[in-house]
Formats: C-alpha cells, structure tokens, sequence
C-alpha cells in the first residue's frame, strides 16, 4: 500500500532502549483518506510521535469494514519502495497486486503476501470488483542496514489456524504457540492474527528480548492489563515472557500481534521510501519521478490506475529524533 497523503510528513526515526516492565503504551490512531475526499479512509497507528518503531515494525495501516461501492474501494497506481518489506493481511475481501518483479497474485483473508523492497520495487493494488467489503491491515518492515538494498521479492504464506484454548492464531511471521512461519525475514519478528472467544482469558508465552505490540481490529481486548478498544494499538517493551489477553466481550475478537527486538537503528522515513539521510530520501524521489530502472515498471494493464507522482518534499531538513 501506498501513503497517498499529499504531505506526508518527514520522520527521521530511532529505536528506544529497552523499555523493561513498564505498563502498556497506548497509541491512538488517526484517519488518513486513500485517495480523495470520499476515498476510503484508514487508521494509522505507526508511524507517530509518541513511537515509530515496534522491533522493525515502522508503519501499521487499518482499514475497513468498507463497502467499495460507497468508497471506491482500494485503487492504488503504481508506487515505488524502498528499504523496506511490505505485509498485506486481510480480513475480508480481496486485492489484485502486481510489482515490478513480475508477481501478480491476489490478496485474500488468512494469507500472507510478503513484498521486499529493498534498493527499489514498485507495485499497484487494486480491491477486485467481486469485492463487497474491504477490511485488513497493511504493516510495513524496515529493513536492517546490511540488507536495506536487497534484491526485490515477493512470498506468499496461508498458516493453519492453531488452537489456543478460548482464541486460534494465525502464526504468518516468526513462531507462536508452537508454530512456526517458514516466510524469510531480515530481523527476528513476530506477526500473528489472534481471535479470542467472548470470555476468553488467554496466556502466551513470547520472547522476553521482543517488544511487543497488539492491534485490535473488532471488539475490545485487555492487553497485559489495560483495556484496548478497536483501532488502538498497546505497546509492551522487552523483558516479559508472557502476554496475557482478556476478551470480556459478548462477541469475538479480533487483534493483529506484532513483535521484534528493539530495532537498534535510526532511520528516516518519508512516503513510500525509508532510508537513513534525508539526502537518500531526496534521491529515491528523484529516481522515480525520473522513471528510473531502480525500481522497474508494472506492464500496462487496460483501465489500471494512474501512476504515482512523488510528493513534494518539505523546505526543511530532516532532524534526528527518537522514540521515548
């Protein structure tokens, strides 16, 4: 996905130390239209001020239910990427991508696509006319210096439902509950879809090295003691070897599970590119307003949206800043 705000801000990012047992983090979201003013909006949760980074996590977008009909559903042109891997997750509907390294798949609910962008990619998603309601999450990964300019590629990964006892996960990243994701990653991560049954109390035991963060998607889960309603995203720092998760709710629900070992780099991050100067952010807009080969083309296909035009950067140099 792309960020399709028309300024979006620029962040020059950092990892904290190692926060210990403090309480849970609270993030609220805030709305961001995908495309004009009655395009459908999505919820950003990272990056923002208050944190930028969960482990290598850097951006975590959700959106929908949304009816296409009304919104004009996900039509998102050609765009470019780099330093980075995208993650696609859907709860319901479908999304047509095609990249630059010649992958066309379409997205469904309970599969993973897993697309690397690492010195240049670009991709196009589109919600498929057979979709009547648009619901998921798109995540981004920020990839670690020695890897940030890898070859481009594109995964594709459906994981079993595993039994928790009163919630199932869907392991797609990393290992939980016994399960194990075999998708390649450049750092330790952890994603899992996680739906807990109305009543349900339910321990897990993670990697005390990671910080962790949950976003709750439907209904209102208590994360390690704090009540999250749906759109918020807790974040726990590193030193917990269990999380505990409370439905107290009449009805499902539904959380995306995230988590990394502090990321321990800065980084700069500005629409579609992450990078580590603002002087490299200022190139890669360069680069794709040139149409350069670094990041290759989609073929043409009849009636796709139009490609993206880079923003216009902002008349200010980009400042170090860091989580708390």
């Amino acid at each position: 996905m792309s960020n399709v705000e028309t300024e979006p801000p620029v962040l020059d990012c950092g990892d904290p130390a190692p926060t210990g047992l403090a309480g849970v983090e609270v993030l609220t979201a805030r709305d961001v239209p995908l495309g004009g003013p009655r395009a459908m909006k999505v919820r950003r949760t990272l990056p923002q001020r208050k944190r930028s980074l969960i482990g290598a996590w850097c951006f975590a977008d959700h959106y929908g239910p949304a009816d296409p009909a009304v919104t004009g559903g996900m039509s998102v042109g050609s765009h470019p990427h780099t330093g980075l891997q995208t993650v696609s997750w859907l709860f319901a509907g479908e999304i047509e991508h095609r990249d630059s390294l010649g992958s066309h798949a379409v997205i469904r609910p309970g599969e993973l696509n897993l697309m690397t962008g690492g010195h240049g990619i670009c991709h196009s998603e589109v919600s498929t006319p057979e979709t009547k309601s648009l619901h998921g999450v798109q995540l981004w990964v920020a990839l670690p210096d020695a890897h940030r300019h890898a070859g481009r590629d594109f995964q594709h990964y459906a994981p079993p439902a595993t039994d928790l006892g009163g919630a199932t996960a869907r392991v797609f990243l990393g290992s939980l509950a016994g399960e194990t994701s075999p998708v390649k990653t450049f750092t330790p991560l952890l994603g899992a879809e996680l739906v807990l049954e109305p009543g349900a109390t339910v321990s897990l035991d993670v990697d005390p090295e990671f910080e962790h963060g949950l976003l709750v998607d439907t209904g209102s889960v208590t994360f390690a003691g704090t009540p999250l309603p749906a759109a918020d995203l807790g974040y726990l720092g590193t030193g917990r070897a269990t999380l505990e998760l409370i439905n107290s709710g009449d009805g499902p629900a539904r959380a995306m599970l995230l988590g990394g070992p502090p990321f321990g780099e800065e980084i700069v991050m500005w629409w579609n590119f992450v990078g580590r100067t603002h002087e490299e952010i200022v190139a890669y807009r360069e680069a794709w307003q040139a149409e350069s080969p670094q990041f290759g083309a989609i073929p043409e296909v009849p009636g796709a949206p139009a490609r993206l035009p880079a923003p216009v950067l902002p008349n200010v140099r980009i400042k170090p800043r860091r989580n708390p």
